[in-house]
């Protein structure tokens, strides 16, 4: 049980972990180019309308089963909410913060990592946290393609007809995906409570 929660959150951490390094700047480029935007975006948006199982299915024949292709499936689904939460919360910070940085003197820069940045990272905490639930669950059915997990235990209790050995593999997921969430609210909601008496002062 042990080792199968640990590969559980390798492959979901190693694929948030990547889905932040992309995303994250990814995010942040088409707040600076609007033309790209849209088109970014609604790529984005369709990894996350193909079904799990058919997204395995496409890219078994190319990169075979295993790992490799979970955990690119994975980082693929946990994109867009990164993606357009950076987006999204850059560009709902206030004008009036950014023209006071400018007028401090602040290069582009400076103002995307000490003002920007830090005034939408409840935002983008919030997009990390949907795709990290979205993989918690996700990973359950790469199982399916042999890269282990959780997922292992619920699929082999099918086949078994052993209902012990499902919910041995489906409560866990479910707490895990519960506590994940909770973690990362509690994150959120110190960020955004941070930023609110920032603002006040």
């Amino acid at each position: 049980m042990g080792g199968l929660l640990l590969q559980h959150l390798q492959l979901t951490g190693i694929a948030i972990l990547s889905a932040i390094a992309i995303g994250v700047p990814l995010g942040i480029l088409i707040t600076r180019y609007k033309s790209i935007a849209g088109p970014i975006l609604a790529v984005s948006s369709v990894f996350q309308t193909i079904p799990s199982i058919a997204f395995f299915g496409v890219l078994i024949p190319f990169l075979g089963i295993g790992k490799k292709t979970a955990i690119i499936v994975l980082f693929l689904y946990a994109l867009l909410p990164i993606v357009k939460n950076t987006y999204t919360g850059i560009k709902e910070v206030s004008p009036f913060l950014k023209d006071a940085g400018k007028g401090m003197g602040m290069t582009n820069m400076q103002i995307l990592t000490m003002v920007e940045l830090p005034q939408s990272l409840p935002v983008i905490m919030a997009g990390v946290r949907i795709a990290t639930v979205i993989n918690i669950g996700t990973t359950t059915i790469a199982a399916y393609i042999g890269a282990g997990g959780l997922g292992q235990l619920i699929f082999t209790g099918i086949q078994l007809y052993r209902n012990e050995m499902i919910l041995a593999g489906a409560i866990p997921a479910a707490l895990l995906a519960i506590l994940i969430d909770r973690l990362f609210g509690c994150i959120e909601y110190k960020m955004t409570s941070k930023g609110l008496k920032g603002e006040s002062i």
